[in-house]
């Protein structure tokens, strides 16, 4: 395994130096920097990320573009293709540019256009849900989606190289994490606006939607201003040889294979709402519900997440693994006893079943910086998400074909995965020690 504390380098310490302010904040939220020029990068890197992650959660395409979309007088059939077109299409087409990531010098310049492609595709969403209805309307979120997903990919593939450039091991995850927690203030402040009826109709809805675009956009002059030292343009094809890595490194294989199990924590929301009832409620308030749960989950638990990982990522895989497979057995045992429309039951079996999917994302993602040599981050990152991509629509394709059972039996499948998820983990090395 690749030693990646000298790796993670930040600029030379007069390069961007950043004031003793910076240093002494950036001390108190992820811990003692390697130099000012680290700090300074990462208080960037927190801002940035809070504001692409209050963005995420102001259109979530599961919550707040489907029913919007649905709102409009859309088919169903292109509601239900947001998620898979938003999680796959973000995915899959990362070896490819990850391949011209490598000939980049300031990689960080893919990051900041991502984040101005997925801006545009934003402020597409209140254009069309503007102008626009029906089978129109679903056309044009589609094709909206796709460019947000597509632009989405390009920011993902880089932002691991930029983070373990700029940010040195044992920071990172507190970094990310720090910005999962802050995002979340917002977005519960947006979640209750919705409950608490002062809100009503699309109205609102596509002003966030316009708030959110500009987040984006702030996000990417705000990252253009990293101090980023010179990477040497390669012309490897590591990254389009994806089974190559996985035979030499061992490790990351089975890293891929755990992080492909734990895909259930992402999928099975949906199924929770079914159980509790709460599928044919479309007014905002219940909107808002759902939207509270998922951003109070990311508000308690990514900054813990995060600094958790910094200590042992695998750990809190296996962590996160073994509570997503309890709660969803415990999902299922709730209905079983008749008691999933219970008032608050199943909103708090969900509220943990998201603290879970937070720990699997914090996790993954530290970890895999943290192994991957310094020449090759962009490759691995690539590699990993392309092929999660495409077990994202089988695990998919997996949970609906049980669906037809029963929500029950695709939970039951589902945290089977995730407990297996977990056991695998637990086999992988350290990749936080020296």
């Amino acid at each position: 395994m690749a030693d990646n504390t000298a790796r993670g380098s930040t600029t030379d310490e007069g390069s961007g130096a950043g004031t003793d302010v910076e240093r002494e904040v950036y001390e108190t939220l992820a811990g003692e920097p390697r130099d000012s020029a680290e700090a300074r990068n990462g208080l960037i890197h927190m801002a940035s990320l809070t504001l692409t992650k209050l963005g995420d959660g102001l259109m979530d395409p599961k919550l707040v573009l489907a029913w919007l979309l649905n709102a409009l007088g859309a088919p169903a059939v292109f509601v239900s293709a947001l998620v898979p077109l938003r999680e796959a299409g973000s995915l899959l087409p990362q070896i490819f540019l990850a391949h011209r990531l490598n000939a980049m010098r300031q990689r960080r310049w893919k990051w900041v256009a991502g984040s101005l492609g997925q801006g545009a595709a934003v402020a597409a969403l209140a254009l069309a849900a503007l102008m626009l209805e029906g089978t129109a309307a679903g056309l044009a979120f589609v094709a909206a989606i796709v460019v947000f997903a597509l632009s989405r990919a390009a920011a993902s593939v880089s932002y691991k190289e930029v983070l373990g450039k700029t940010v040195a091991k044992t920071r990172r995850g507190a970094v990310t994490g720090f910005a999962g927690s802050a995002s979340a203030v917002g977005v519960v402040i947006f979640a209750g606006l919705l409950m608490s009826g002062w809100l009503e109709g699309q109205g609102p809805l596509v002003g966030a939607l316009i708030l959110a675009a500009g987040l984006w956009l702030a996000a990417a002059g705000l990252f253009s201003t990293l101090r980023e030292n010179p990477s040497d343009p390669s012309d490897s094809r590591d990254a389009l040889r994806p089974w190559q890595l996985l035979r030499e490194d061992r490790t990351f294989a089975r890293f891929v294979v755990a992080r492909g199990f734990l895909t259930a924590t992402a999928l099975t929301p949906p199924y929770f709402v079914l159980l509790a009832g709460q599928g044919e409620d479309r007014g905002l308030g219940a909107l808002g519900a759902l939207v509270v749960a998922s951003a109070a989950a990311s508000f308690l638990s990514s900054y813990a997440w995060g600094r958790f990982s910094d200590h042992s990522s695998r750990l809190v895989l296996v962590a996160s693994g073994a509570i997503g497979a309890t709660v969803m057995g415990a999902a299922i045992a709730a209905d079983l006893m008749g008691l999933a429309t219970t008032a608050y039951l199943m909103p708090a079996l969900l509220f943990v079943l998201m603290i879970a999917h937070h720990g699997v994302r914090q996790g993954r993602s530290t970890y895999l910086v943290d192994i991957a040599p310094e020449d090759a981050r962009a490759a691995y990152a690539a590699t990993a998400n392309t092929l999660i991509g495409g077990l994202l629509l089988v695990s998919g394709a997996f949970g609906g074909a049980l669906s037809f059972i029963g929500p029950k039996a695709a939970l039951a499948g589902f945290s089977a995965m995730a407990l297996i998820g977990a056991i695998v983990a637990y086999g992988l090395e350290e990749a936080e020690t020296d």
